[in-house]
């Protein structure tokens, strides 16, 4: 207690001790007119910056700059102000009271941007090869980042070009990308918004106090129980986009007078399906946050995150099934019951424990030691039609045969299948219209088939054909990381931060579900051993999953097809020093990182025994590690305290990540050839223009990735060379990747009116290859790794897919003096191009079944054929508005959305098939009258969607 009073006097005795030059001010809410702590106060364009106290107040006076200047207000989660000032020399200006509004915007844009980030943006590896959005969570208050974060984010735009692995999301300063593939699993702490108020986003590689970063930036949220406002929050949502309702609760106690503080949330998300047919949505969410400051210098917090969710999944389409179906269809569902039942699920559980001690050692340093403690598994569902067995009278089991697939979009049940041929007949012609009016009329997922065919194999004694499967990654994981923040003196500040992850992973296949089946043989049915032999029984070397346990029937709840162990480690240290003067303000960082995995298999692979010579599949692999590291630095040089110009600059190296450093890690040991860091090196310029009515930014960028890696997993029957057994489903590994990302970004806002903003932002950008990648492929269908030519596939200045290269909006913002507001903007997006066949692009396409090049192949008509799609540009309109009352204690409001108004009809990305991958046949498909067999696969953007969310703050 004497301690903060000689603080207070202290406070307010200093101005007079440097000879009366200051300004002091207090910041109150303007509808409950609280004084408001941790506002940031600054003067734009100088080193002066301060933050208000537990009443409100502030005080500016260290070395004050005299003359005009612009003082900037600003709090996460109110609308930020800025208005100019004159300094006078030995002068106390006194503001008085400065009433700050609730960002009506950030409430919405918090509620909405999560809700898309968490549930849009998530497209799986298995859809697009590994194809990701970057979903920015936090847009802070730049018109380009908010345009990109909340209006183009539905298009599938990454800023920049950058999957969300570019950058870094930290929770209390732990890092929560996941080491698998180097992603954050936003379903972790998906429903949690109103828990997510304190964030801090750093674009590109800007200083960060918390980490290194990554071209995407860091966004690190605050989540101990300290930082939040007292009161209470009770919201419900209603939308059509991925959830149909959410019911969500939360309340904060403030710091105590005992130093306790308390922060609790619940919600629950729920809907039979969102825009697209059969997408289920059952989430609940926990948070808790205690915490307890013992003194001015220690405080330690423990918060607990618990966020169980199960999504039903949809899929690309083809433009066949588009053009019959629409763009909600999914053929992955189906009734069941009465009820609708998706065959593809996925289903997160990995709850979240942190404890965080924060030490502040003097007014100049602060150390924070974060420990954190994560298990859980992620589960994604699937039919399984792998084979079944006859039990014989001696009981004896033997091999019965195999499923076709059950999917209803499966190409073999397609009106194009049955009119393949040149001339088709007339028996053709009726097989393509049953096959359409069957699609057309129902088209949906038949689990009766399943059951009455399991259920007739039962009663014969036989076991199941059909089973449902889950994918099952069992993670836990250990993190540890302290973070140093120094005044060394008023001008120069370090941070820096050591950190350890230890991560062991399980991963396996197991049985949810036997679909009324007795039990389900162990068997890869797509392999050739998988047969009779000449005793009828089923043979027991190359089809085994486990060749320890050969002809397995599982049940419910058993491990199969795989089993194996990761397990990683990655130790880190980053250091930075950032200096801050009138005109100049400068940092430069630098991180270390190493890496190692290492794979342990439970299983023995049939076709990857642990035999002298060969890769194994039992046991451990060989320890991979890898030494990573960078630096970068940066200048913001202040023409005037307007107008800044901003220069950003750094390399570095990445470790290749789990998923992509083992070629099959569910069947072997085997870790990709010649397996190196990936290297980036990236530069940006921005001019900054601030005043009064006009905030503005103009960027130009310029990034370079090389040696980058990559794994996709597909099935072909179009090898070359490999004759009549051209069909496998084969890895297909990308090394040496080189891309080239650059363009420039413009935001720009202006108040014309006190309630009236109108703003603009373009990007146009160019995401290219620069190289011609190795390529090869390991299946278990052919010995050794298959090149083609020289082993590269030619990509070199195509374009690298991931949404719209070009993005341009206009629109206005109204906030009326009565509380309520209204926001349109105008979106133009095109230059989006398909993920390209790397097989098709290989020398494999020039390559006939007897290993010579196809001896009518037509250099002309291959370059056509080869054309890399650009997809259509589109218009989308959207609309933001809402209204807050305040009832005595009370403050009630509501907004709404509306997405794509005009209800336009575009295309987000998409995918080229690499089933057909010779010329010939890649010709002849595509020349079909009635459309190709193996087309690419699209994904479709929603159409008009909404999000109306109803709130009472108390």
């Amino acid at each position: 207690m004497k301690y903060a009073i000689f603080r207070f006097l202290l406070v307010l005795t200093m101005p007079l001790a440097m000879g009366q030059t200051s300004v002091k001010g207090t910041v109150i809410d303007r509808i409950t007119l609280e004084k408001l702590p941790n506002v940031h106060v600054t003067l734009e364009g100088t080193p002066q910056a301060t933050q208000t106290d537990t009443s409100g107040a502030f005080v500016l006076f260290q070395d004050i700059a005299i003359g005009d200047q612009i003082l900037r207000i600003s709090k996460e989660g109110y609308v930020t102000r800025r208005f100019p000032i004159v300094i006078y020399k030995d002068n106390i200006l006194d503001l008085g009271e400065i009433t700050f509004d609730v960002d009506v915007t950030a409430e919405q844009q918090l509620n909405g941007l999560i809700s898309l980030s968490d549930n849009d943006l998530n497209r799986e590896d298995d859809d697009l090869g590994g194809f990701n959005i970057s979903g920015l969570l936090s847009a802070g208050r730049d018109t380009y980042l908010s345009a990109a974060a909340f209006d183009w984010s539905a298009t599938f735009f990454r800023p920049r070009g950058l999957d969300n692995a570019n950058g870094k999301l930290l929770i209390n300063g732990i890092e929560m990308n996941k080491q698998f593939n180097g992603r954050p699993q936003w379903g972790n702490w998906g429903g949690l918004n109103d828990a997510q108020r304190n964030r801090e986003f750093t674009a590109g590689l800007s200083a960060n106090e918390y980490a290194f970063g990554g071209l995407g930036g860091v966004t690190n949220i605050t989540m101990r129980a300290s930082q939040y406002r007292k009161g209470g929050r009770v919201s419900y949502a209603g939308a059509n986009r991925s959830y149909e309702g959410r019911v969500m609760g939360s309340y904060s106690s403030g710091l105590l007078t005992s130093g306790w503080a308390f922060t609790f949330l619940a919600s629950r998300r729920f809907g039979n399906e969102g825009y697209v047919e059969g997408t289920l949505y059952d989430a609940n969410s926990i948070f808790a946050s205690v915490e307890k400051k013992f003194n001015e210098q220690h405080s330690l917090n423990l918060t607990a995150i618990y966020t169980p969710n199960r999504r039903g999944r949809s899929t690309a389409l083809t433009q066949e099934i588009f053009d019959l179906k629409g763009r909600q269809y999914n053929p992955f569902w189906g009734y069941l019951n009465g009820e609708i039942r998706n065959t593809r699920i996925r289903e997160i559980e990995e709850p979240i424990l942190m404890l965080n001690h924060t030490w502040d050692i003097s007014e100049k340093t602060s150390i924070e030691t974060s420990l954190g403690y994560q298990t859980g598994t992620i589960k994604n569902s699937r039919i399984d039609a792998n084979g079944t067995t006859l039990v014989a009278s001696n009981g004896q089991q033997f091999f019965a045969g195999g499923a076709r697939n059950p999917s209803p979009d499966y190409y073999q049940l397609l009106p194009s299948f049955f009119l393949q041929d040149e001339n088709p007949t007339a028996i053709d012609f009726q097989n393509a219209f049953l096959a359409q009016e069957q699609l057309v009329n129902d088209g949906q997922f038949d689990w009766n088939v399943l059951y009455e065919g399991n259920a007739a194999l039962r009663a014969q004694g036989r076991n199941a054909l059909y089973v449902l499967q889950n994918d099952v990654i069992e993670d836990t994981q250990f993190s540890a990381t302290s973070i140093v923040n120094s005044a060394i003196t008023d001008h120069i500040t370090l941070h820096g931060n050591v950190s350890y992850r230890r991560l062991h992973s399980e991963n396996y296949a197991e049985i949810e579900d036997l679909l009324g089946g007795t039990g389900y043989l162990d068997i890869d049915n797509f392999t050739e051993a998988a047969s009779e032999d000449a005793s009828g029984l089923i043979s027991t070397d190359n089809a085994q999953s486990d060749v320890r346990n050969p002809n397995r029937i599982v049940g419910e709840g058993d491990r199969y097809k795989y089993n194996y162990q990761i397990d990683a480690n990655v130790v880190a240290a980053f250091a930075q020093a950032q200096f801050k003067y009138n005109k100049v303000d400068f940092y430069i960082g630098t991180t270390i990182t190493q890496t190692s995995y290492q794979r342990n298999g439970l299983f023995e692979n049939g076709n990857f025994q642990n035999q002298e010579g060969a890769v194994g599949s039992f046991g451990p692999s060989e320890a991979l590690n890898f030494s990573t590291g960078g630096v970068k630095a940066g200048l913001a040089y202040k023409i005037t305290g307007r107008h800044i110009i901003d220069v950003n600059g750094g390399y570095y190296t990445n470790a290749p990540t789990i998923r992509n450093s083992f070629v099959n890690a569910r069947q072997n040991n085997e870790v990709i050839e010649g397996l190196v860091p990936e290297q980036l090196q990236s530069v940006d310029v921005s001019y900054i223009y601030r005043s009064p009515l006009v905030k503005a930014r103009l960027t130009g960028y310029y990034t370079v990735f090389e040696k980058g890696t990559n794994i996709g997993f597909y099935f072909t029957e179009d090898l070359g060379g490999l004759g009549n057994d051209g069909n496998a489903f084969v890895q297909e590994i990308l090394t040496n990747i080189g891309r080239r990302h650059m363009g420039v970004e413009l935001g720009i806002e202006a108040q014309v009116l006190p309630t009236l903003k109108v703003k603009a932002a373009a990007s146009v950008g160019q995401y290219t290859f620069t190289n011609n990648p190795n390529l090869y492929l390991r299946s278990d269908d052919f010995d050794g790794a298959l090149r083609f030519g020289d082993g590269t596939t030619n990509l070199e200045n195509l374009h690298v897919a991931g949404g719209p290269e070009r993005a341009f909006q206009v629109g206005f913002e109204y906030r009326d003096p009565d509380f309520w507001n209204i926001g349109v903007t105008t979106n133009y997006l095109s230059n989006a191009y398909i993920d390209v066949s790397n097989l098709a692009r290989s020398a494999n396409f020039v390559t006939d079944s007897d290993g010579l090049p196809i001896n009518d192949f037509d250099a002309a008509v291959g370059k056509s054929l080869l054309q890399q799609q650009e997809f259509d540009a589109y218009f989308l309109v959207n609309i933001i508005g809402g209204k807050s009352w305040r009832v005595r204690q009370y403050f009630l409001g509501f907004f709404a959305t509306i997405n794509n108004v005009l209800d336009q009809q575009y295309v987000t990305g998409g995918f080229e098939q690499s089933r057909n991958a010779t010329f010939r046949n890649v010709r002849d498909d595509q020349a079909r009258e009635n459309g190709p067999v193996f087309g690419p696969r699209y994904f479709f953007g929603n159409g008009t969607t909404y999000f109306l969310n109803f709130y009472v703050r108390f």
